[in-house]
């Protein structure tokens, strides 16, 4: 008998999540499940889009609270091409547009497994590029940015030890809220600043915006791409990441540089997950983010401790230490000996406590007067036991991207200078990770910062119904207006430290 040749058709087969989601999606399409799914989705697409938009063009229609760089004018370009609309926006409509906007992401969240990746990155976009055009919101950071970069390029004076306040004549100065802080930025995020001056203030404010936008949106691309390649839904890990209301009213809102620390983030996740695993070059590109912020650095030792064996552990480190010896290196050609002084400066915010923080909250709630450093020092104690425990679970084979989203949460809730928009770091760990307990308290986190923000917390969360918060009119020899500085408790009073 002659050789018989027989054909065995065979399925398409997917090494990744995304693929067999894409399968799943395809196969159920007709079903009414499905038509209800895209119905809803649209719905809750739609409202995102419509309540950032309001919220931006209320915003740009007049000088409000919303906008606080207004203190020192509005002029056009702060406003930007939305301003034109007159859409007006109160303190009980910005309320009723941001519970909306939870509303509607919760809505997405709910039935993003079913929704095409095409239709989410379209609304990100439409969001994305409304917040583009608007206004800086609910923050001044970036034009500390701008203070930042002017004073080094302009004015000589190196950022990491001289303040705004010394250069009071320049354009930007009238806009910032911190006059008296030294950078505490990283050295990588401070040259890409210094290139942005000659823009002019205008310019670089645009610029600051769309930087983080497109960091944003690369932070979720790569979110989807990891989560696919873990098996879990690229879709409700882009949607979980990329919509979320902090996330676009708080940081991209304010052109937070926290979207460039989600983007280090993020590539590091998309390059440790999968089979074919670059562990080596995710700790390099948190490493990099460590030039931006040093909150970056938390993740490496979880990501070396992930590595299969001590050879590969070895390997790790050593890559985790050559990229942060390239940031010291290109730290050390730019500052000279002052390249680490961000470092001194984030231990200088943590001697001002905001007053909605943990801490700062929950002792009020016993009645401490102020917050004490002892209470201070019992919840940092609480972040090493968290600390501790999470880099030992993860020794022993835990989850990686788990432990670090828990010791993110620690550290957030542990530390007394928490800003609304630092919630957004533990989102990627726990969309790509798809644990639920990590991502139900990430967006309990991210709650709580929005109700920072709304009139309906305020009675629970104003201090200033309880006396605990000191209002300081302070006049500067050479400042043209005098300072009210208020939100934050001085705790070394024998000498008033105003930097940040």
């Amino acid at each position: 008998m002659g050789a018989i040749q027989a054909a065995t058709p065979l399925s398409p087969v997917r090494v990744d999540g995304t693929g067999s989601e894409e399968m799943g999606r395809a196969a159920d399409a007709r079903t009414p499940a499905a038509r209800l799914a895209r119905a809803l989705g649209a719905l809750g697409l739609l409202g995102i889009v419509a309540c950032v938009f309001l919220v931006s063009a209320g915003s740009a229609s007049a000088p409000s609270q919303y906008v606080p760089g207004r203190s020192g004018g509005w002029p056009a370009w702060m406003a930007g091409p939305l301003r034109g609309l007159g859409i007006g926006l109160s303190g009980a409509g910005f309320q009723a547009l941001m519970l909306a906007m939870c509303a509607s992401y919760l809505l997405v969240l709910t039935v993003a497994r079913r929704l095409p990746l095409r239709v989410l990155a379209l609304a990100m976009l439409a969001a994305y590029a409304i917040l583009l055009l608007g206004p800086p919101l609910l923050s001044q950071d970036v034009f500390g940015y701008l203070a930042f970069a002017r004073l080094g390029a302009l004015h000589g004076l190196d950022p990491y030890t001289h303040v705004a306040a010394e250069a009071p004549t320049d354009q930007v100065f009238r806009f910032i809220g911190w006059p008296f802080q030294h950078s505490p930025y990283g050295p990588l995020f401070t040259l890409l600043s210094y290139a942005l001056v000659p823009l002019g203030p205008a310019g670089g404010l645009w610029a600051f915006k769309a930087i983080a936008v497109a960091s944003s949106l690369g932070a979720v691309a790569l979110v989807a791409c990891a989560a696919g390649r873990l098996g879990h839904s690229a879709s409700w890990a882009a949607a979980f990441v990329g919509l979320n209301p902090v996330l676009l009213v708080l940081a991209l809102g304010g052109a937070h540089n926290d979207t460039l620390l989600l983007l280090a983030l993020a590539l590091a996740l998309a390059l440790s997950a999968g089979a074919n695993r670059h562990s080596r070059a995710a700790a390099g590109a948190l490493a990099a983010g460590v030039g931006v912020k040093v909150t970056a650095g938390l993740a490496l030792p979880f990501l070396v401790l992930a590595s299969r064996g001590t050879r590969e552990r070895v390997r790790v480190a050593l890559g985790a230490f050559a990229g942060l010896l390239g940031v010291a290196l290109v730290g050390l050609l730019g500052f000279g000996v002052h390249a680490f002084g961000f470092l001194g400066a984030v231990g200088e915010q943590q001697q001002l406590v905001a007053t909605h923080s943990v801490p700062a909250e929950t002792a009020r709630l016993v009645g401490l007067s102020g917050t004490p450093g002892w209470w201070r020092h019992l919840y940092i104690g609480g972040f090493l036991v968290v600390l501790v425990y999470a880099l030992w679970r993860t020794a022993r084979g835990a989850d990686w991207r788990v432990a670090t989203g828990w010791t993110t949460i620690a550290l957030l809730l542990a530390t007394a200078w928490f800003l609304p928009w630092y919630a957004i770091w533990v989102l990627p760990l726990a969309a790509v990770s798809g644990d639920r307990r990590l991502c139900t308290a990430a967006l309990l986190l991210c709650a709580y910062g929005i109700l920072l923000h709304l009139p309906l917390a305020q009675p629970l969360l104003n201090p200033t119904a309880h006396g605990a918060v000191q209002h300081l009119h302070i006049t500067i020899p050479g400042l043209r207006e005098r300072l009210k500085l208020t939100g934050f408790e001085v705790l070394r009073h024998i000498q008033l430290d105003l930097r940040w």
